[in-house]
């Protein structure tokens, strides 16, 4: 069941499941992204695990407020108050593309509340040779710029999210669609995400990085800037697999996160 904690400026809906040491989950940027939507099939794997699933502000059930600071800098710190609120001092830390960004500046800013980092395919690190926009960053920002976005639009974007295209169901692409024309757009155009790149040497805790090879949104190679940045890195890179990762991937992921949460070290694997 959804709930919502006063962050001080903005509310923010989350979702408690299972119980142990605590782990927060942060979804990626996605029209029609939830916390729930993102990591609701992996959580029955981490029961034994304090889940804390949130919505960011301005996505599922958390409005977004006015700002004038990036976004993953705004959200970083409504995540942090709303751990205050929970009484949680302290962390894993679970962030996809997006919410993995808001899960480094946590680590930046505030490491003695972050235990262990697992990023999917973080945003927030842009390489200074990256090419123009990937094609699965066209569409979400063309989605979220339309006036009225269509259905077929977030089919085309669902579908660039996955290797196997089979898993970009019905059922899947109509619940996107209509989570993002509640809030739509979730995004500010265009938006300011903010650069993490300077500071990601500040990040002390032990982080796991996790991506699809065949990634459109946020390619494979932008992830050295990041295994080469933070001090204690280390990548783990799954094939056959574009950028949702927990989804696409559930299995292999769960067990990865697992052995990795309990101080196990996930074996390098080469794209």
């Amino acid at each position: 069941m959804t709930s919502t904690l006063d962050v001080g400026d903005a509310e923010l809906a989350y979702t408690e499941f299972g119980a142990g040491s605590p782990v927060v989950w942060l979804h990626g940027s996605g029209p029609g992204a939830t916390g729930m939507s993102n990591f609701g099939a992996n959580l029955a794997a981490f029961e034994d695990y304090r889940n804390i699933v949130v919505d960011l502000p301005g996505w599922g059930g958390s409005p977004r407020p006015a700002m004038d600071e990036p976004l993953i800098f705004h959200a970083a710190e409504r995540v942090c108050r709303a751990l205050t609120a929970l009484g949680i001092d302290r962390a894993h830390l679970v962030g996809n593309s997006y919410g993995g960004g808001v899960a480094m500046r946590i680590a930046m800013r505030h490491p003695d509340r972050v235990d262990r980092l697992v990023l999917m395919a973080p945003g927030g690190v842009l390489p200074q040779d990256a090419a123009p926009w990937p094609v699965g960053l066209e569409h979400l920002f063309s989605y979220m710029a339309a006036e009225n976005p269509s259905r077929e639009a977030m089919a085309r974007f669902v579908r660039l999210m996955v290797y196997d295209e089979t898993l970009a169901t019905e059922a899947l692409i109509d619940e996107r669609y209509e989570s993002s024309l509640k809030a739509h757009p979730e995004l500010p155009i265009p938006p300011n995400f903010g650069d993490l790149t300077p500071d990601l040497a500040l990040i002390d805790a032990p982080t796991l990085l996790v991506w699809g090879r065949e990634d459109q949104t946020v390619p494979l190679t932008w992830a050295p800037t990041i295994l080469q940045g933070i001090p204690n890195a280390e990548l783990r890179v799954l094939p056959r697999c574009r950028h949702w990762v927990q989804y696409e991937r559930a299995p292999e992921f769960n067990h990865i996160v697992r052995e990795f949460l309990q101080g196990g070290a996930a074996a390098a694997s080469k794209g």
